[in-house]
């Protein structure tokens, strides 16, 4: 079983397009939360998408309390982050409902109008499919990756020590969680649609 988280801070005005592709899914996730992290631009959503749990912050928590917070919530086998910027292939949930190993791995069609600054980032790992670039992730991870909640819950997206203005929960999480020994795998298949966009909440 699969719960599947949709962020949002300020992506009001994209979120219904990442809810569509999740609610059209050959095979939907068991849990749909979506959380509007203090932004206030999101109240609409609740009326047109009864069926999904919704969680409408008064404050922002930021990337990490916010996330560390919702993962907490989750009482499935397993769970998935999804920015409400971005969204997923038709037949994503599927493929990841297969899973064996405590986290899976896949690929990613980065687009969007500002989509061609991950070639500069990531020069070897990206090549130009049908407009958009695709960015192989094999034995990397990614924000959406899919993992065993109670491996996750054990771990959290906090890191004590960290510094950095980036807030890197996503690769924190992934680090403690192959450091305690977690399994691997890993979809060939662009199963994420990343969006670059004006928007974005992480500049680059």
């Amino acid at each position: 079983m699969i719960t599947l988280v949709i962020a949002s801070y300020h992506y009001g005005h994209l979120a219904s397009h990442c809810i569509e592709t999740v609610l059209s899914q050959t095979k939907r996730p068991e849990r749909i939360i979506f959380v509007d992290d203090g932004a206030g631009d999101c109240e609409h959503l609740v009326e047109i998408y009864p069926e999904i749990e919704f969680i409408l912050r008064k404050e922002n928590l930021g990337v990490v309390n916010n996330f560390d917070d919702l993962l907490k919530k989750v009482n499935t086998e397993y769970v998935m982050f999804l920015g409400a910027d971005n969204w997923l292939r038709s037949d994503a949930i599927e493929m990841l409902s297969q899973a064996t190993t405590d986290i899976v791995t896949f690929d990613i069609m980065v687009t969007g109008e500002l989509k061609e600054e991950i070639i500069k980032r990531h020069p070897q790992e990206v090549r130009k499919v049908i407009g958009d670039i695709y960015w192989r992730r094999e034995k990397k991870h990614n924000g959406s990756m899919l993992y065993r909640t109670k491996l996750g819950q054990s771990v959290g997206y906090k890191k004590k020590d960290s510094s950095s203005i980036h807030p890197k929960e996503d690769w924190n999480l992934w680090n403690e969680m192959v450091y305690m020994g977690a399994t691997v795998s890993h979809i060939d298949h662009g199963l994420l649609f990343y969006r670059r966009h004006r928007e974005n909440f992480l500049k680059y």
